[in-house]
């Protein structure tokens, strides 16, 4: 997976960046990222409306199609020469909305099903990914306290990599609901994104010190 992430990363950032500049030029440049990233989260509130009433095939396509608006935000940013210190925070702090409400809706799913102590894991999932986000948050901001002056759009990129980063987590929820093991792929991302969050935590410390 680590070697295949960069690369389709790439190929989807190529392709996003064209549609960026076609919107761009649509709307004459009304259009904000933040407008995108807005409207990005607010789509997932549906998203989970589809996976709690288990209409996992509709969920998981909008979630890829809509999961595509964190880099359209970010490309809008850097061709309108945009990009923000605010817009950041936005992006992130949506991002964590986003996992909290897909993992409501993954545990209502469960709830209702024959198995429904499964539901725990839709926590433990919540959990497990926001632990990962809050130690990269905190890393920032202590390394930001005791190395001045460095770029946000650095800053942001330090401690991002790990096993399981968001996208990676978002295609596992996918894959869980396109093949109807939504439980199994919450298992999943549970454990590997703990371990994403001490990966994050042992580079941070060696940073600082």
């Amino acid at each position: 997976m680590k070697v295949s992430l960069p690369a389709i990363r790439t190929v989807a950032r190529t392709n996003i960046r064209h549609v960026a500049r076609a919107l761009h030029g649509l709307s004459r440049g009304k259009l904000t990222p933040n407008m995108v990233t807005m409207f990005g989260f607010l789509m997932h509130v549906p998203i989970a409306y589809l996976i709690a009433t288990e209409h996992n095939l509709w969920a998981a396509v909008l979630l890829v199609l809509f999961g595509l608006f964190d880099t359209l935000d970010g490309e809008l940013a850097r061709l309108q020469k945009r990009e923000s210190d605010g817009g950041g925070l936005l992006d992130a702090a949506t991002d964590r909305m986003k996992e909290v409400l897909l993992y409501t809706g993954a545990a209502s799913a469960l709830i209702a099903s024959s198995h429904p102590k499964m539901a725990v894991w839709a926590v433990a999932a919540c959990g497990a990914s926001i632990c990962v986000s809050y130690v990269k948050a905190k890393g920032e901001a202590t390394v930001a306290r005791t190395k001045h002056q460095i770029p946000y759009t650095q800053l942001n990129k330090m401690f991002a990599d790990g096993l399981v980063p968001f996208e990676v987590r978002m295609a596992m929820l996918v894959v869980g609901l396109l093949v109807g093991q939504l439980g199994f792929a919450l298992v999943i991302i549970t454990i590997l994104a703990s371990y994403t969050a001490f990966q994050r935590l042992f580079k941070i410390t060696k940073q600082l010190s």
